[in-house]
């Protein structure tokens, strides 16, 4: 048996790039290319606290892709669930190259910053028509951590 699922919360670092697969066709397929850093805070050597930026690689197909192109702006914070996928390709230079990319199963789009909100340090606010039913997104059925009761009887 095997597992390749990743889940991601993060913020977008620029506009997505959606590239169109049939030109000529009416309703063309769509890929789109989203930029997503996810953030994580831990002690250095020196014991200081600092803040540690992984950039992902996150590629939407179809439907998911419409609805990033259509929703999906510079600073969104997003949920995504997929797989790792790893391509190559021989580059100009004759050398082969790779490259690990999160192929999006589940899209959510959690807040929006505006622009302006954004630079003024304003609170995230949502956007008409970006709710996870709007992305097609399965509601998890077990409950939130934060319905959870907290059990303070833990061994560890």
């Amino acid at each position: 048996m095997a597992l390749n699922k990743v889940m991601l919360i993060g913020n977008v670092g620029n506009d997505p790039e959606v590239r169109y697969l049939d030109q000529n066709a009416q309703n063309p397929s769509r890929v789109a290319t989203i930029r997503l850093a996810t953030s994580e805070r831990r002690r250095d050597q020196n014991n200081e606290l600092k803040e540690y930026t992984e950039w992902h690689t996150v590629v939407a197909w179809g439907r998911n892709a419409e609805l990033v192109e259509k929703y999906v702006r510079k600073g969104a914070q997003l949920y995504v669930e997929g797989s790792l996928r790893t391509r190559s390709w021989d580059g100009r230079d004759g050398q082969k190259h790779y490259v690990t990319e999160v192929r999006a199963e589940v899209i959510q789009m959690l807040s929006r910053r505006d622009a302006s909100s954004a630079a003024a340090g304003g609170q995230p606010s949502s956007s008409v028509g970006t709710t996870p039913s709007a992305y097609g997104a399965v509601q998890p059925s077990a409950p939130s951590a934060v319905d959870m009761p907290v059990d303070d009887d833990l061994p560890f």
